[in-house]
Formats: structure tokens, sequence, C-alpha cells
């Protein structure tokens, strides 16, 4: 009786503790993703450095450039002033009305070549050049965006993110003008926003990432350390791990699924600010990149550990798996000790240590998982690989040594 209300409080807390670490799983993933992402220089310029030959973000780009040129070049009114210009000199009226006439061709000639030179500047490594040092250069407005702090290249204003594209219109500006095109010289300064997202809701998120920013790196260790003692204090302990790599695999997947969600939500009710669709799919994808590849890791890694947990238990399949795995290395260490090839002295300290090894196997495997930069689920099928590879090693030295032992045992046996 005495045990009873202490095992029943040891049992509460575990599972408040599992439960806590499920939900916040996602959560740290999210922490990570701003810190190191949304939050790090080099590694925001190595996400969107990509962007720059995104063929929606390239036509986008394209589209705000010749938007901006064209509407200072009035075809129009160029021919108008001509033709006024001719008639003033004695041009007759029906002549000068022809001229006029042309105003429509040159407006349609203007914009096609604005349109060609704007496309052969974006298409260029010049652009992709631009573009990843304004990003570079705007990461303050980044930062900005998530936490009140910075500004650059990357406007903030509201809900909407814009890039100003002002470096590669004065560009495209300059090889009209190189072209002949001397009007484009009079070009003034525009408005040269690109829309990149809009949310109404990015004061609210910069709150939260406000929050994690303070966390950092930190929270996935809290994390981990709350899973570990809903472990330790549970009853059955192999159980419990079990469920909680399951219960945080799970969380991780709702995230998954909402980010779908959202997407497709805001995708179909874009605001006008956002000119391309396509980019703004784009801009959204290539942002959350890394996000989706830590919830996929998370989801396998939690299925993994999961399925590990449950063939080191007594169920009748694990025990079949062991079994057959043990008889399989034996019948290889027999076959092999029959033709003089043994393990040695390894083997019998491999037989003798086999439990402690193993276990250090998985806290090295662990171990090396933790301090990866960024993982992937590429990375759990590794190091999954390279544990199973680990622990056939050590079943069959181990195999070699329980041989050489019936062998010692037997000898005896044969003198008397």
């Amino acid at each position: 009786m005495g045990h009873g209300p202490g095992r029943i409080a040891r049992s509460a807390a575990s599972a408040v503790l599992i439960v806590l670490t499920c939900i916040l799983v996602p959560v740290a993933l999210l922490a990570v993703w701003v810190e190191n992402i949304a939050l790090d220089t080099d590694r925001y310029v190595a996400t969107v450095a990509p962007l720059a030959t995104d063929p929606a973000v390239q036509d986008a780009a394209v589209h705000r450039i010749t938007e901006a040129v064209g509407t200072k070049v009035n075809g129009r009114q160029a021919v108008g002033d001509i033709a006024d210009w001719l008639q003033k000199q004695g041009l007759p009226p029906r002549a000068a009305d022809a001229v006029r006439g042309l105003g429509p061709q040159l407006d349609s000639a203007v914009n096609q070549a604005v349109t060609k030179v704007a496309t052969r500047v974006v298409d260029s490594d010049a652009f992709a050049t631009v573009w990843t040092t304004a990003n570079r250069a705007a990461h303050n407005a980044v930062v900005h965006a998530l936490t009140g702090e910075g500004r650059g290249a990357v406007g903030i204003n509201g809900g909407t993110v814009t890039l100003d594209v002002g470096t590669a219109v004065d560009k495209v500006k300059q090889e009209l003008v190189d072209a002949g095109l001397k009007p484009a010289d009079k070009i003034p300064q525009v408005d040269k926003q690109l829309v990149l997202f809009q949310s109404d809701q990015l004061g609210k998120f910069r709150k939260g990432a406000h929050l994690l920013d303070v966390i950092g790196n930190w929270f996935p260790v809290i994390v981990v350390l709350l899973g570990v003692a809903g472990v330790l204090l549970a009853h059955r302990r192999r159980r419990a791990l079990a469920r909680t790599a399951l219960g945080a695999a799970f969380a991780c997947l709702v995230v998954a699924v909402a980010l779908i969600v959202v997407r497709d939500y805001y995708l179909d009710h874009l605001p006008p600010q956002v000119q391309s669709k396509a980019a703004a799919s784009a801009v959204f994808d290539t942002l959350l990149r890394f996000l989706r590849v830590s919830l996929r890791t998370a989801i396998v890694l939690g299925v993994v550990i999961a399925l590990g947990a449950y063939f080191v238990g007594p169920g009748r399949l694990p025990v079949a798996v062991r079994g057959a795995s043990d008889r399989t290395a034996d019948s290889a260490a027999r076959w092999a000790d029959a033709r003089h090839v043994g393990t040695g002295r390894a083997g019998a300290w491999t037989q003798a240590h086999r439990r402690a090894l193993t276990l250090a196997a998985l806290l090295i495997v662990a171990l090396v998982f933790a301090l990866w930069n960024h993982p992937t689920v590429l990375t759990v099928v590794v190091l999954v690989l390279v544990l199973l590879a680990v622990l056939a090693v050590l079943a069959l030295l181990a195999a070699g040594g329980r041989v050489q032992l019936d062998a010692a045992r037997e000898k005896p046996a044969d003198r008397r």
C-alpha cells in the first residue's frame, strides 16, 4: 500500500511529461527553423539563392521591371509631340495624323524592347548576383519581419514583404540607352518593389518569433530532457519510449499536413499586392523547405525509435526475429570455425560484454545524430543502416565467442 500513491504520482508525472514532449517537438523544430534559417544570414541566403533561377520568380521580376520602365516611356505622347512639331514645320495635317497613328506601334515596339532587355538581364548571371547580394543585405529586414528589428532591401509594411528590384531596373535602363532608346535615359526613380509575401497575421507571427528567438537552440534540448524524464519515470520504460516516439511523430505529421492546408489556403486567397501566384508559391515553398524536411525527419526518426523499442521487447515477433538472427550468426560462426577461422579473444570479449557494446553503439549513433548539422530523412536511414551493420558485426563476434566456448567445454569431456 505504501508504494501505491508514489507509483500513481510517478505514472501521472510521466504521462504529463510525455504528452508535453509530443506537443512540443514540432514547436522545437519551428524554433530551430526560426533560429537557423530566418535569423541566420548565411543559411537564409543559401535558402533563397535558388529563387533567382526559378522561372516563376524570373517571370514576375521581368513583369515588374518592364512595368516600372514602360510606364515612363509613352509611345503615344512621343509620337504626338513629333507630329505636332512636324505640323508646325509645314507638314500637312493628314500626314501629321498618320504620324500620330504610329503611336500604338511605337508603344508595342518599346514594350517588346523593354521586355526583351529585362528578360536578358533577369536570365543573366548578373541578376543572380544582384539577387543574392540584395538578399544578404536585406537579411536585417527579414529579422525585422519576424522580430520587429532591422531593415534592408526587403521592405516590411504591415503584413506585406517586398524586395527592391531597383538595381535590376537601373541596369535595364542603361541597356536601353546603350541600345539607342534615348528617352529611357530620362526615366525617373519609380516604385520598384516586387511583392514577395503578404499576410495579415504577420504581426502575430512576430510575437511568436521573438519568443522563439529568445529561447533559441535551447528549446529542443529542453524538449528532449522532458521526454527522457517522462520515459525514466514510467513504470514500463520501453513501452513509454515507443509511445513518446510515435506521439511526437504523429504531432509532426499533423503540423506537416497543416502546412499543406495553409499553403493551399494562402495561394487561393492571394491579395492583389502579390503580382504572381506562381512566384508566391515558389517563395513560400523555398522559405519553408527546411522546416518541412525537419518535420519529415522527425516523423521517420520517431517511427524508427518506436520500431527499435518494439523489437527489443518480449513480443512473439521480436523474440522470433532475434532468435533467427542469433541462429544465423551461430551458423556462420560454426561454418567459419570448421575452416579454422575464429574470432579469438575479440569474440570471447564481445560475448561477455555484448549488452554494454550494444548500448554504446546506440548512444554513439544517437550522439552523431544530435551533433549532425540539419539532419534529413537520408541521415536517419544511413545511421540506422550503420547501426544495423554494427549490431550484425557484434552478433557475429559474439557467436564466434560462443562457438569457441563450446569447443573449450567439449575438449575436457572428450578426454574423459
